[in-house]
């Protein structure tokens, strides 16, 4: 065989290109990691100029030791660096070396996972990832199931959809598959905390329901949904002649890792025969931990999960899964194509994922969990996951210690909002404080921390996903924090 320079194939000459490619760009990346910040890179309008390109295409290619060495100048010092133990801005995690490793496998081979002639063995390392899940949630592995999925938005946007469908089958006897939404679908409502993520609203757009459908329900002093207030809610939208469908538990909201109580929601969804959907994309990490997994307990009383791997399990950008409790719902997304899911393929054993995704092509994400599960085991996942929440209780303590300190809310998971409070002779506002130190953390100190709102007050957030993070670093950067006040 002729080698052709451009692919991996079993030719000497390919093999020798892809390994030296890959070795060089490993070496460069391990190179680049020369300091231990978060940001050691430009601001904003430099950093434009700097990668500015004013001909992406050009009339002849570069080789690419031209190339990388491009990317080795411009391009890697200016990346951030989750895996840096000053960085926690938002749920956006280091990545796991083996799961580094994984991407490897994934982008070499690039199995598209619609059809079983396009992705064997890794639909079938899908399916058993996926029925590992369902069990390692408490659902019966033999009736639920699940699907991998690009992100935690998409993977709710997958469960309310069959929320939807499910209750128009049930429920209204209407198949929206085949008819489109009933005449009746303005008065559709789903049910979800005021601090619950933003898909919620995206997913009742692109449902047809729009923003007006997503009934937004008070939370508690603990940032929970108001479990009295979401009945009052109900009722009072039974009363007015509209359709309660589903109720979303929030499990670990973005800013403050609140759990709903998934127990309580589920006797008031089967009160009024409504689906509970479970966001877990950030909380569905605590099942792992021994000492935490109480916390999310409720997950298994819920119609489908959001589990997003590349927040709390620390893999890389996109993996996510949406599972459901009766895999029957899954119908609502299947339909037949001849070139790609033949009904005579199901007949014989070949399974077509395509069946229960809203993608098409997709990437062989589950490869990634095959193997980060595998090489650290239960125990070695409880330690990671266990250090993480135990981090968020002591920094959590060491700032209400604090009489410069505000703090909020005490952490379910591991994210710690807080504030500095002006000094007595400060003629700078609280708001202003908080806003310039972490701006001043970023591009003076490479250290990146998050910034919200809470009750009308700008925050400063540490949302802690690194369990390299030890106490004393987390003395060190208050102690910064506070120097800059």
């Amino acid at each position: 065989m002729q080698s052709n320079k451009l692919f991996l194939t079993p030719d000497a000459a390919d093999k020798s290109a892809y390994i030296d490619i890959m070795t060089a760009t490993a070496r460069a990346v391990a190179a680049a990691m020369d300091h231990p910040r978060a940001y050691a890179g430009m601001e904003p309008y430099a950093l434009r100029e700097a990668l500015h390109t004013d001909e992406l295409l050009p009339a002849e290619g570069c080789d690419f030791a031209g190339i990388l060495a491009d990317v080795k100048d411009r391009i890697l010092p200016n990346l951030l660096r989750p895996m840096s133990t000053d960085y926690m801005a938002h749920l956006h995690s280091p990545a796991l070396l083996e799961s580094i490793a994984s991407e490897l496998i994934i982008a070499t081979f690039n199995q598209s996972m619609d059809s079983w002639d396009q992705s064997p063995a890794a639909t079938e390392i899908e399916v058993e990832v996926i029925r590992n899940l369902c069990k390692l949630y408490g659902y019966d592995e033999t009736l639920a199931d699940g699907v991998f999925t690009s992100g935690g938005s998409q993977s709710n946007l997958s469960g309310l959809l069959l929320a939807r469908d499910w209750f128009c089958n049930t429920h209204l006897k209407w198949d929206v598959k085949k008819s489109g939404l009933p005449e009746n679908f303005r008065k559709f409502r789903m049910y979800s905390s005021e601090i619950a993520h933003f898909s919620m609203e995206k997913s009742a757009h692109l449902m047809g329901l729009g923003y007006e459908s997503v009934v937004k329900v008070p939370v508690n002093d603990a940032m929970q949904m108001d479990i009295a207030a979401l009945r009052e809610l109900i009722k009072a939208d039974v009363a007015a002649g509209n359709l309660p469908f589903c109720v979303v538990a929030t499990v670990g909201t973005t800013d403050f890792g609140s759990i709903d109580n998934m127990q309580e929601l589920r006797k008031l969804c089967d009160e009024y025969n409504m689906w509970l959907h479970a966001d877990a994309a950030y909380g569905s990490g605590v099942i792992m931990s021994a000492k935490y997994a109480h916390r999310v307990a409720g997950l298994a009383d819920c119609d489908s999960i959001t589990v997003d791997f590349h927040k709390m399990f620390m893999l890389p950008i996109s993996c996510s899964a949406s599972l459901i409790k009766d895999k029957r719902n899954f119908d609502a997304l299947t339909i037949h194509a001849d070139y790609l899911n033949r009904e005579e393929d199901e007949e014989d054993g070949y399974i077509n994922l395509v069946n229960k995704s809203m993608q098409t092509t997709r990437r062989f994400d589950a490869l990634k969990v095959w193997m980060s599960f595998r090489m650290r085991g239960a125990a070695g996942w409880s330690e990671i996951i266990t250090r993480c929440i135990d981090n968020a209780e002591y920094f959590y303590n060491q700032l209400a210690a604090d009489k410069s300190v505000e703090v909020f809310v005490k952490p379910e998971i591991s994210s710690v909002v807080f504030r500095l409070l002006p000094a007595p002779d400060s003629k700078e506002d609280a708001d202003t404080l908080n806003k310039r130190i972490r701006r001043e953390l970023l591009h003076k100190r490479g250290v990146v921390i998050g910034q919200t709102v809470c009750r009308g007050h700008v925050c400063l957030k540490f949302t802690l996903l690194n369990p390299m993070l030890t106490y004393g670093k987390l003395d060190e950067l208050l102690q910064l924090i506070l120097s800059l006040r």
